[in-house]
């Protein structure tokens, strides 16, 4: 599955007054990175793919739409899977990506 172009352009435009965003493909679908870190992604499963503070995954995975992000069979901490697509109000959309871009500013750049 390809990841949702409307919600990437969502999310284009959402970041667009944020500095040094990089628009990256990654993982399969479309990737948002700033500092060098990414923040969120259209994911090519459907919805986003979240990276947010560690100590917060398993608190966030509580939600009704949020899932673990695995990779080779493993949960990672600090990344997580939202059901979310284009539709979504501004509101819901800016908490997520607000969650992603929060925790990607606390990083050193790279």
């Amino acid at each position: 599955m390809a990841y949702d172009v409307e919600l990437a352009d969502r999310l284009r435009e959402a970041l667009a007054p944020e500095p040094g965003v990089v628009e990256k493909r990654m993982f399969g679908g479309l990737a948002f990175l700033v500092g060098g870190h990414m923040a969120v992604a259209a994911s090519r499963e459907g919805g986003l793919l979240l990276r947010v503070d560690p100590a917060r995954t398993g608190e966030l995975l509580a939600g009704p739409r949020v899932r673990p992000f695995v990779m080779r069979g493993r949960e990672m901490d600090g990344w997580v899977r939202v059901e979310i697509d284009a539709g979504a109000s501004d509101e819901d959309l800016g908490h997520w990506l607000g969650l992603g871009l929060g925790y990607v500013r606390s990083l050193r750049p790279k």
